[in-house]
């Protein structure tokens, strides 16, 4: 992984991490990064910027494209693993989609269900090929 790849890994990592800590807690992210000692580095932030202006669409395609699995059903860690990597594929400087589900797959391997890879990986591929993201 270059330098750039893992830096972007680690960005997502805390990305996720803020985005998941932001649902328990039902706060903004900026509630949550105020109150960090350290903030983010400034790839993490225009993820978390991404994800506020794409998460309603994101949301619609996650849960039109699930089949028998309404948002509320699927593990919390996925539909956030999920709804980040699509808020990414519509950043300007997208690293594209093979990357992104890649990191997506991975992070739902390391912290969620036995299933989750699999699920995630089905239903990203879904929800791209019908908006038709590269």
């Amino acid at each position: 992984m270059s330098v750039t790849g893992e830096e972007r890994h680690r960005a997502r990592a805390r990305a996720l991490e803020l985005y998941y800590e932001s649902s328990l807690k039902e706060r903004e992210f900026v509630d949550v990064i105020d109150a960090l000692a350290v903030k983010p580095d400034p790839y993490t932030i225009s993820l978390l910027h991404e994800v506020a202006t794409h998460e309603d669409w994101a949301l619609d395609l996650l849960e039109g494209h699930s089949k028998e699995w309404s948002l509320d059903r699927m593990p919390l860690l996925d539909r956030l693993i999920m709804t980040l990597a699509l808020c990414e594929l519509q950043s300007e400087d997208s690293p594209g989609r093979a990357v992104i589900f890649n990191e997506a797959v991975e992070f739902a391997r390391t912290y969620s269900t036995d299933g989750s890879p699999a699920f995630v990986n089905g239903l990203l591929s879904a929800c791209a090929d019908a908006a038709e993201l590269s």
